[in-house]
């Protein structure tokens, strides 16, 4: 049975374990989306800590695409240079590297903060503000812009793409039965919303090829009532395998529970464990399992149960970026993070663990 610091394929890469760092907004690039000295860092000690595989902070893939302020963008040729330098740093750790491209949509409180109009995938009866309905044209300008970055991640030197599709993004927003309800080839059935989804994989792989890896975070469910059911995020998995995708890693498709706490007993509480299980039973690709897992133990666990292939962590990896070589070398106690949540940046490069910053600062003021 397969362990954590086995070796593993996907698609054409290969990968010295099992453990991936999950895409982690770090809020490390400059106010146009340029790589930072910082960022350089912070990935250069990723790519040292025995990781396997780093996927990067989301990248957006247009101005319209962005989510957040101090980004990673790979919307125009100028980003290249930049996320050739996170591609070295994670290459000289002996790491491999995939960057996450991503439209968010309409859900993008930064954007719209700057009076960005943002147009919805369909309009809605009794929404609290007007709203434009994306146009097939500027659906079609969209699935170009994913084709474009996929291209300039390849020019860049990564290792792989991974498709954002989670988190109600644009392309959960396109899948999701709440947010679709359009009537043209976009939507109306399931088959026209998953044309989106496998629009994005044909364009991407036309121009990648057909042997670098492409994989796609995934939402593979919503917990709103008249959301996306497993049953149909399941059967989108298979589809996706057959049509070119190479690795899922499994999350959720609306925003909620995006970022989990752990249990309040500190247990470890493997959340989307049940629908990682789902998707493997169904396609032959692996599939990589996120958020909660914080032992070695449970990590093999997962692993020798078959429910997964890859182990995927973003938290733990926070607080101890070495936290993998820890492991290797014996210390096999858990992840130091407790999911408090606090590392998550706000206003500003504050990427750091909440607990730690607690302790220092109560450290200094006594």
């Amino acid at each position: 049975m397969p362990e954590l610091f086995d070796p593993v394929k996907v698609g054409s890469l290969e990968l010295k374990n099992r453990l991936m760092r999950s895409a982690t907004w770090d809020g490390a690039a400059d106010s146009d989306g340029a790589v930072t000295d910082e960022a350089v860092a912070l990935y250069r000690e990723l790519g040292e800590g025995g990781v396997g595989l780093v996927v990067t902070g989301h990248a957006f893939i247009s101005p319209l695409g962005q989510a957040t302020p101090l980004q990673y963008g790979i919307h125009t040729d100028h980003m290249i240079p930049g996320l050739s330098r996170l591609v070295e740093a994670v290459h000289r750790g002996g790491a491999k590297i995939t960057t996450q491209i991503t439209h968010c949509g309409v859900n993008s409180g930064y954007l719209r903060q700057q009076g960005t109009p943002l147009k919805v995938v369909s309009f809605r009866e009794g929404a609290e503000s007007p709203q434009e309905e994306l146009t097939d044209a500027e659906i079609e300008a969209i699935i170009d812009d994913f084709a474009s970055a996929a291209r300039r991640a390849v020019e860049a030197g990564f290792d792989a793409v991974q498709l954002h599709g989670a988190h109600a993004y644009l392309m959960a927003q396109f899948l999701s039965p709440l947010s679709n309800q359009r009537t043209d080839q976009w939507g109306g059935s399931n088959s026209k919303r998953r044309r989106f989804h496998l629009e994005v994989i044909k364009r991407v792989r036309q121009v990648v090829g057909n042997d670098f890896p492409l994989m796609i975070k995934f939402g593979a469910h919503e917990a709103r009532e008249g959301g996306l059911s497993l049953e149909e995020g399941v059967d989108m998995a298979r589809e996706m395998a057959e049509k070119g995708i190479d690795g899922i890693e499994i999350s959720v498709g609306d925003a909620r529970n995006s970022i989990p706490r752990l249990a309040e007993d500190d247990s470890e509480e493997v959340l989307f464990r049940d629908k990682a299980a789902a998707v493997k039973k169904a396609v032959t690709v692996p599939v990589m399992l996120v958020a909660g897992i914080r032992s070695l133990e449970m990590a093999n666990d997962v692993l020798e149960s078959g429910d997964a292939d890859l182990i995927s962590m973003c938290r733990p990896l926070i607080r101890e970026p070495g936290l993998p070589l820890r492991w290797q070398q014996g210390d096999l106690q858990p992840a130091k993070c407790i999911s408090c949540n606090k590392c998550m940046p706000r206003n500003g490069r504050v990427l750091e663990c909440g607990e730690e910053r607690r302790i220092r600062e109560e450290t200094s003021s006594v």
